[in-house]
C-alpha cells in the first residue's frame, strides 16, 4: 500500500455537531420536520450547490407555502460547535498529511464557520456552495483529487453520511463512516499502520 497523502473531513456532523437546524426550522414554520424536507429537498440541494442563495429559497418558500419569512432561519438556528476529540485527531494528522474539509454546506452556515475560526486547523476548505457540487456527486471528490494532485490511493475520506462514504469508496478512496471519535481514532490507526508498515 501507498503512503496517505491527503485526508477529507466531513464538517456537520463530524469535526462540529449542532449543525443539523432543519428539525427547529420546521417547528418554527409549524410544519413537520418531514414535510419540511420532503417538500423543499429539491430547493436545499440547489442552495447546497450554490445556485440559489438563501433569499431565493424563501421566496420560494413563501411562494409554496403562504407563510412569509422575515429573516434568514437557516443562519438564525444555526449555532455549530466543534468536537474537541476530532479535533485533536485532525491536529495530529496535519503533522504526516494535508487535512481538508470536503463539506455539503450553504452559504450563512459557511460564513459562521469561517467568523467561528472552525476552518482554521484544515490546509483547505471545499464547501458544495462554492464549488457548484454536491455530494454524493463522484464530481465533488474527483475536483479535490484534481486541485490537491492527490489519488484516491493515497486519500482518506471521513463522513457520517453513508451514501457519501459509499459514493467516494467507489472511486477508490479509502472511506470512513463516522460514528463517534474513538471508533474513527482506531479506524485510522489501523489505516495508518498498514500504510506505514508497507511503505
Amino acid at each position: 500500500m501507498q503512503m496517505i497523502e491527503l485526508y477529507i473531513f466531513d464538517m456537520g456532523g463530524v469535526v462540529s455537531r449542532n449543525t443539523d437546524v432543519s428539525g427547529r426550522i420546521a417547528e418554527r414554520l409549524g410544519i413537520s420536520a418531514d414535510q419540511w424536507l420532503d417538500q423543499f429537498y429539491e430547493e436545499f440541494v440547489a442552495l447546497q450547490a450554490g445556485s440559489i442563495n438563501t433569499e431565493e429559497f424563501w421566496r420560494r418558500f413563501s411562494a409554496v407555502s403562504g407563510q412569509r419569512v422575515d429573516q434568514d432561519l437557516w443562519a438564525l438556528y444555526f449555532h455549530p460547535e466543534r468536537d474537541p476529540e476530532v479535533i485533536e485527531i485532525i491536529l495530529e494528522l496535519r503533522g504526516e498529511a494535508r487535512v481538508v474539509v470536503g463539506t455539503n454546506t450553504i452559504e450563512p452556515h459557511y460564513l459562521k464557520h469561517k467568523t467561528n475560526g472552525d476552518y482554521d486547523i484544515f490546509d483547505r476548505v471545499y464547501a458544495s456552495q462554492r464549488m457548484g457540487l454536491v455530494k454524493p456527486d463522484p464530481a465533488f471528490y474527483t475536483r479535490i483529487l484534481e486541485e490537491e494532485g492527490c489519488s484516491p490511493e493515497r486519500t482518506v475520506f471521513v463522513d457520517d453520511a453513508e451514501v457519501n462514504v459509499e459514493a467516494a469508496r467507489r472511486l477508490g478512496i479509502h472511506s470512513l463512516l463516522y460514528t463517534d471519535a474513538g471508533k474513527l481514532r482506531r479506524e485510522l490507526d489501523t489505516l495508518r499502520g498498514k500504510h506505514s508498515s508497507a511503505s
